[in-house]
């Protein structure tokens, strides 16, 4: 086997184990709301998993930077919400989780995600 192939081998590999790291195996540590959150939304939500206490009213403030047509608006379907998001205005949504869990929130293209922890 030559050089150039063992390289092409080699980056190959490396390049299959780059790709199962980023999809499968890379975790994002939850932030733990206490009371209030905020999410910036610009290309994505940030932070984009968040922890809550279940039973304990928490406010989500939601502020779009992203003039992006498919993020103004966040739906998290399993608390029948769904907001419009104006460009560079603080949206403020009030939950109380009733169960635990994991439920996740999206823009109402379903393009960009989040997760909302219930412990």
């Amino acid at each position: 086997m030559t050089l150039d192939k063992i390289l092409v081998l080699i980056l190959g590999f490396g390049a299959i184990g780059f790709v199962y790291w980023f999809f499968l195996m890379k975790k994002e540590e939850a932030v733990a709301a206490e009371g209030e959150i905020e999410i910036l939304v610009e290309g994505g939500y940030t932070p984009s998993v968040i922890s809550l206490e279940q039973g304990k009213p928490t406010t989500v403030n939601f502020l779009r930077k992203d003039p992006s047509s498919c993020l103004e608006e966040v739906v998290v379907p399993e608390f029948k919400l769904r907001k419009f998001l104006p460009l560079n205005e603080k949206v403020s949504v009030q939950i109380t989780p009733k169960q635990t869990g994991e439920f996740s929130f999206s823009c109402g293209m379903s393009m960009y995600h989040g997760k909302i922890i219930v412990k």
